[in-house]
């Protein structure tokens, strides 16, 4: 599994392909590819990212290897019939058209299980709304890159109370602007720096504890794109 982690956080996508289908031929279970594999690895990948690392280029290709590797676990892991650990509605809100952060949590957040249903970018309060009672989600995550867009994430839990649905769902935010203090000032019930800290959160939400720690490993793995 070590070597499909440190695959993915180089990058190397085709050798990604070639190692999760060697290791689900030799018995690995799907949950022990995807769990010691590819969270792991981009679990790492996104510390690097939180740090100054990695940029977003590297990201990317890790994120590219990452979806090579769940062509052949996903059909399997839908097939189990195992429970969502839980639903959740991601979106930019309104005026934001940045999505890397955003998509890297969903990314990490379907690899730890949750449902998750992702609006894009521009969202306005009532099409999270719709979202959440469409889909029965029990969290909503918001994202925004830009300071001038971040009030749209107080508007957006605004409506919700107006609406009368605010105790309904529990919603996060982040996004590289967003401090803990500012989503305690809008009213939101957590705050997450990255993405590993987004599928923590969304973790214990749902009571279903925290993700594994990974820090101790981040200084000995390359980056993705590095010789």
């Amino acid at each position: 599994m070590h070597d499909i982690a440190y695959n993915l956080i180089t990058g190397a996508h085709f050798e990604v392909d070639r190692l999760v289908q060697e290791a689900l031929a030799e018995g690995y279970s799907a949950n022990d590819v995807l769990d010691d594999g590819l969270i792991s690895g981009m679990a790492i990948v996104g510390i690097k990212f939180r740090d100054n690392i990695i940029f977003v280029p590297e990201v990317l290709v890790a994120a590219r290897a990452m979806k090579a590797g769940m062509v052949y676990l996903e059909p399997i892991l839908s097939a189990s019939g195992i429970e969502p650990v839980g639903t959740i509605v991601m979106g930019t809100v309104k005026g934001d058209l940045h999505d890397i952060g955003k998509n890297l949590c969903i990314m990490m957040l379907r690899g730890a299980g949750f449902i998750v249903h992702d609006l894009g970018v521009d969202t306005k309060p009532d099409e999270f709304i719709d979202a959440v009672m469409e889909h029965e989600a029990q969290i909503l995550g918001m994202s925004a890159l830009l300071t001038t867009t971040m009030p749209n994430m107080g508007r957006t839990i605004e409506a919700f109370e107006e609406y009368g649905l605010r105790d309904t769902v529990r919603i996060m935010v982040g996004g590289a602007p967003v401090r803990l203090e500012f989503a305690d000032d809008m009213g939101a019930d957590g705050y997450g720096e990255n993405a590993m800290e987004c599928v923590d959160m969304a973790k214990r939400f749902m009571g279903a504890g925290e993700a594994e720690e990974v820090e101790e490993e981040v200084e000995s793995v390359p980056v993705a794109g590095s010789d």
